[in-house]
């Protein structure tokens, strides 16, 4: 790859409900004209206009559907290319001026407190719902109507891409949420998985959860469920690299318990008190990892060969071959000691330690509850 290529910026894709708002702008508009829609002009909510090509509109007497098809840009995100579609219809005249807003095929419905859209309701967040009726209501005005307009957001493969996502430990079933709060996809965007983070908790506490497992990611999620068989699948979070936001919101939230199940990795950072532990974040300490292991009575071959080690797992490899099941204790109750200081106290604070195939290294609580 030349250096060109690799310096490239990367693109920035809509949301879903960026995408839901551009439909329904065009649904409506052949409603209201007859006419059909090739492509919308959108102000999203960050201020920038985006222009959104209207994929199989289909128009009839009292309703109109199309669709968008939705671009993440070069965002991992599991509704790239799906297809969001709006029907829009007219509501009776004794609703006149009213804007009816519901869920199709393909979007979620809610079935546990803790998150912004009531029970029972579509998946369709807060700000989408902003969007979709300033579209609504902008067309009235400008066509001089007042007819009430019911509008229906379906995602064809929705309950399908829904699989791919946490919607289901968040109770939200049956397919995927409406979501966004710019208008646009930010690629990797750390504002999002944070607040991913945050509604996870906020579920998780609505469903009477005192006792929260946060995990770095898929595998140590899988050990922790071992471990902690008797919690619900909602008290477990996976923080990915935020260790210090997800503490600091848990205790927010009124949690009592939290614990911290990874591994050596990004452990070993957490007990040397960093709190985000991206891989170029902060580097491993070796000589902090020495000295705890020289507690433990390693050998000066040992210290050294430490020291010079290339990734804090194979500092464990050393000190788990030579016996020292101490130094992973210690260095668990490091962990929690620092935890516990990010939060200020007032927690019952847990770590584990575990290997990258599961096993158990080290588990050290501290209750200052």
């Amino acid at each position: 790859m030349s250096e060109a290529v690799a310096d490239k910026p990367m693109r920035h894709g809509y949301t879903t409900g960026a995408c839901a708002a551009a439909a329904t702008k065009a649904a409506l508009t052949a409603l209201i004209t007859g006419q059909p829609v090739a492509s919308v002009d959108l102000l999203l909510p960050i201020g920038e206009t985006a222009v959104f090509q209207i994929e199989d509109l289909r128009i009839h007497a009292d309703r109109a559907a199309c669709g968008v098809i939705k671009d993440a840009g070069d965002d991992p995100d599991a509704t790239h290319q799906a297809l969001i579609c709006s029907e829009v219809s007219w509501l009776g005249p004794e609703r006149d001026g009213e804007i009816e807003l519901d869920g199709g095929i393909g979007v979620g419905r809610v079935t546990k407190p803790g998150l912004p859209v009531p029970v029972g309701e579509a998946a369709i967040n807060p700000v989408p719902r902003r969007m979709l009726r300033q579209v609504v209501a902008a067309l009235q005005n400008e066509y001089g109507i007042n007819r009430g307009v019911r509008v229906v957001i379906s995602v064809p493969d929705g309950e399908e891409i829904a699989k791919k996502t946490l919607n289901a430990r968040l109770g939200i079933l049956g397919g995927i949420s409406i979501l966004g709060t710019k208008g646009i996809v930010v690629p990797f965007s750390t504002a999002a998985y944070q607040a991913s983070v945050v509604q996870a908790i906020r579920v998780a506490r609505a469903g009477g959860c005192d006792h929260l497992v946060l995990t770095t990611g898929g595998s140590s999620e899988k050990y922790a469920m071992r471990i902690y068989s008797e919690l619900p699948e909602e008290a477990f979070i996976q923080m990915g690299d935020f260790v210090g936001f997800s503490l600091r919101h848990c205790k927010r939230q009124g949690a009592a318990k939290v614990s911290l199940v990874g591994m050596m990795g990004k452990f070993s950072k957490v007990a040397q008190g960093v709190m985000m532990v991206h891989s170029k974040s902060a580097p491993v300490d070796f000589n902090f990892l020495a000295d705890i292991a020289a507690e433990c009575g390693a050998t000066p071959e040992m210290l050294e060969e430490i020291r010079t080690a290339n990734t804090a797992a194979q500092v464990g490899d050393i000190m788990h071959a030579g016996g020292h099941g101490d130094f992973f204790e210690k260095l668990s109750r490091h962990a929690s000691r620092h935890a516990l200081n990010e939060v200020r106290g007032g927690l019952w604070m847990e770590t584990v330690l575990t290997t990258m195939k599961g096993e158990m290294l080290g588990r050290a609580t501290i209750d200052e509850r």
